[in-house]
């Protein structure tokens, strides 16, 4: 008959749906596969142009000052805080083992081996990182990028590179200063707010803290870190869509993405630097 449909085999039906699951499940993979392996070329390929643009050093220290000011205000005020914090936590637990006075040593390991570089790196990736997405992303949907190749010049070298020697440069000294703020918070509240001996403070932190165990542990974890906001806010604002909605998830893809990694990589390296 005219209206009639054709019989459908027994079976077929969970068939062709099983076989849309696996297409799709290729599809997913492959996109993956795609995107590790672009990440991974520019990844080098950026490293390579950034070690060529400090031979241009002016260009890498107007981009320092760039991210050092997005970041610096932030980083300073939190980094107080956290002294702060840890100054009033880190009494009333010593103080149930009466080690109260070794406050100074609680603090200082604390943001040198940790909190310093993990939380400077997720707010560099949540003020300056995006803002460098953002720039690039702009850049690209304003074809200024497009008209950079056009004139014979590498974007990747001229724009990228010396923003990604930036990041990595300024990190440890972001860093560096997150911790030595939140020394001094911890010293306000355990000293001047609290009544802990200040000679006992400061002589506990320079017995007890190690420069290569624990303040190198802790520089080595900001330059790790540093590429790893770097290339992520670079990479994924080349990538982006050249829409205002492109640039606009781009920047969200930064913050989420950055801090995942930041994460994950701190595991990782205080499992190896750290682990008996």
């Amino acid at each position: 008959m005219a209206g009639a449909t054709p019989d459908v085999p027994a079976g077929g039906a969970p068939t062709v749906r099983i076989a849309g699951r696996l297409e799709r499940i290729g599809a997913a993979t492959r996109s993956t596969l795609e995107t590790t392996g672009l990440g991974a070329r520019f990844f080098v390929r950026l490293c390579v142009l950034a070690l060529a643009s400090l031979r241009r050093p002016r260009l890498v220290i107007d981009q320092i000052h760039f991210v050092g000011n997005y970041s610096l205000s932030i980083i300073l005020v939190s980094g107080l805080f956290v002294g702060f914090v840890l100054g009033l936590q880190g009494y009333y637990t010593l103080q149930r083992y009466g080690s109260e006075q070794a406050l100074g040593l609680l603090v200082a390991l604390s943001l040198v081996r940790e909190l310093g570089p993990v939380v400077a790196a997720l707010l560099f990736a949540g003020r300056a990182g995006t803002a460098l997405t953002a720039e690039v992303g702009l850049m690209k949907s304003g074809e200024q990028l497009a008209a950079m190749e056009m004139m014979a010049v590498d974007p990747m070298a001229r724009v990228l590179a010396p923003r990604f020697a930036a990041v990595v440069i300024a990190m440890p000294m972001l860093a560096a200063l997150f911790s030595a703020v939140g020394v001094f918070g911890g010293y306000l509240v355990g000293i001047q707010l609290i009544g802990v001996d200040s000679g006992a403070f400061w002589s506990q932190m320079q017995n007890g803290v190690d420069v290569f165990s624990d303040v190198g542990n802790g520089v080595i974890k900001t330059v790790v870190f540093g590429f790893v906001c770097g290339f992520t806010a670079l990479f994924v604002g080349y990538e982006a869509k050249p829409t205002p909605e492109g640039v606009a998830r781009a920047t969200t893809t930064t913050v989420v993405a950055s801090s995942l990694a930041v994460l994950g990589f701190d595991f990782l390296l205080t499992a190896m630097m750290f682990g008996t």
